[in-house]
């Protein structure tokens, strides 16, 4: 079977956002291994509109070839990794924006995070988590926080994200279950009726 394709969703697109630091770190830490294909998948590259599509994506097409092209994208993975920005306890717009735009794509596919912020994006993520599952996504339990004062040393440029060794442990009890979850869920998929009328 082929590497589950996971796509690293980067879900900040403000001017000097954290996530230039995590995405790079975690892509690193992703190309160690042989048990999954990272891709970035910038919201930058994305101008999705705010949703407002008079039916959910769930139920009918959007009328919106942006979507439509965010969809394709999210159609293609086999799993996603998520940077989490933690904006006044919950996380950003524009990830929510984003997740509003899909539906049957991510179905009974894994999800994970890297939050980071003053508590290690928990909040962000624990909101994401719950939004997961209306998606119909399998969130896994283990995700990389990375916490104020790790979050601060960064930004200020007193450490980088390689030179944490503790941030490193999570990244690898992460990827170890997210790729176990992506290649499951892909058997699974690829087992279903459905799927096998398709081929």
């Amino acid at each position: 079977m082929d590497k589950p394709k996971i796509g690293l969703i980067v879900g900040s697109v403000r001017e000097n956002r954290f996530a230039d630091k995590v995405a790079p770190w975690i892509s690193e830490l992703a190309a160690r291994r042989d048990d999954l294909a990272l891709e970035l998948v910038d919201l930058k590259d994305y101008a999705l509109p705010f949703f407002s599509d008079p039916v959910s994506p769930a139920y009918a097409p959007s009328p919106h070839p942006e979507s439509r092209r965010w969809q394709a994208k999210m159609a293609e993975l086999d799993g996603y990794l998520m940077t989490a920005a933690e904006y006044n306890r919950g996380p950003t717009g524009v990830l929510k924006n984003a997740l509003d735009h899909a539906y049957r794509e991510y179905n009974r596919k894994p999800v994970a995070f890297v939050g980071y912020g003053s508590v290690g994006g928990a909040r962000a993520v624990e909101q994401l988590r719950l939004i997961a599952i209306e998606l119909q996504m399998a969130p896994i339990r283990h995700a990389v926080h990375i916490g104020g004062g790790d979050f601060y040393a960064v930004m200020k440029g007193e450490t980088a994200l390689k030179e944490l060794p503790h941030l490193e442990k999570m990244a690898d009890t992460m990827f170890d279950d997210l790729a176990w979850w992506a290649r499951v869920l892909k058997q699974a998929r690829e087992g279903e009726p459905s799927a096998a009328k398709a081929a």
